[in-house]
């Protein structure tokens, strides 16, 4: 269980991040489709998971924006914003803002990815969403970079994270 903080309140995930070097855990999320979606659809390329809250918070939408810029500029690779929004919502998001590099995925219909991946809030006002996060995997879905947002209002290290993906 990792602690991190909601407006300075101490708050828990479920669990860890998985380790740097550890094969990542499969997932089956929602598209904006609403077809299921697993790490396999994405087989040899790079991913960045860009795990928020919501997208309808001014930190997750800047995060969100932010990686579309940057992440659309490096070879091979994918970004993927995760969250617990409907994938009604995450299409609005993204086709107003007009964020074309990413990917949203939403954890709707299976809860595993937020446990799996140790990002759960099990209590406060945000129990049960997302914890936010960043975790970039290699080619071959091994985790070379991962970072638990220690403050829920702060962002990303999002040098650390284009770095480990290049």
């Amino acid at each position: 269980m990792a602690k991190i903080t909601l407006k300075g309140n101490p708050i828990s995930t479920n669990g860890d991040l998985p380790a740097k070097g550890a094969k990542a855990p499969d997932f089956k999320l929602t598209g904006t489709d609403l077809k299921d979606v697993s790490l396999g659809d994405f087989k040899g390329k790079k991913k960045i998971l860009n795990i928020v809250p919501s997208l309808d918070t001014a930190v997750c939408a800047t995060s969100t924006r932010k990686f579309n810029e940057s992440g659309a500029k490096l070879p091979n690779t994918v970004v993927l914003v995760i969250s617990a929004d409907l994938p009604f919502a995450m299409k609005r998001f993204c086709t107003t803002e007009g964020l074309n590099n990413v990917v949203s995925l939403s954890a709707m219909r299976d809860r595993h990815f937020p446990k799996d991946y140790g990002v759960l809030i099990q209590d406060g006002p945000l129990a049960g969403l997302c914890a936010r996060a960043v975790v970039v995997l290699d080619g071959d879905d091994k985790v070379v970079h991962a970072q638990l947002v220690p403050e829920i209002g702060q962002e990303p290290d999002y040098d650390a994270a284009l770095s480990a993906a290049r």
